[in-house]
């Protein structure tokens, strides 16, 4: 059984206070994706950031002042196509940090060959999220498609990737680096 995690895929991510222009053209691969998992009668599962209107006096929100996924409001909802897809997915999860705990038990109790992640939040929700994943399911494949993660700065972006490998998640569709 394969399972594919999309982190953070939120109208804040996206198009709100944390957006940025890129995020928006992992769309089309991420629903190409879903759609994917879903024809082969695999699990997909959202893990959506999620804080409150305290945002900024918590331990994130003095490192990252900028209020972001506050339940309710419009940028906490998924972003596009992928707010109507959710009704088809195994689960939705709130986290009120990087990783989700809630994950991690609902991949201890799957048996997964592979689990595959994405999302605009590259450098921090993906990562945790695949840390999270490893540790969960040390005997799982934990894959992440470079087509369908990013971050904000593509200097970040590219160390994130690295960081990744060297922990033994298979970065797929990773364009080859130019050597010097």
């Amino acid at each position: 059984m394969k399972l594919l995690v999309i982190v953070d895929f939120q109208n804040d991510y996206v198009i709100g206070s944390l957006g940025y222009p890129e995020a928006e053209q992992l769309e089309a691969p991420i629903l190409r994706k879903i759609q994917s998992y879903l024809l082969n009668e695999d699990e997909v599962v959202f893990v959506l950031d999620t804080h409150a209107a305290d945002y900024l006096y918590t331990e994130e929100g003095r490192s990252l002042p900028i209020p972001h996924c506050i339940k309710g409001s419009e940028g906490h909802g998924l972003f596009g196509k992928a707010a109507r897809i959710a009704k088809f997915a195994s689960a939705v999860f709130e986290k009120g940090t990087y990783g989700c705990e809630a994950l991690s038990e609902y991949i201890r109790d799957g048996e997964y060959d592979t689990i595959e992640l994405c999302g605009p939040d590259l450098n921090s929700g993906v990562i945790a999220n695949a840390v999270i994943a490893k540790t969960a399911s040390p005997y799982s494949v934990i894959t992440a498609d470079a087509e369908c993660c990013r971050c904000f700065d593509p200097v970040l972006n590219e160390k994130t990737l690295d960081v990744m490998e060297s922990m033994s998640i298979r970065v797929t569709g990773r364009k080859k680096k130019k050597v010097i």
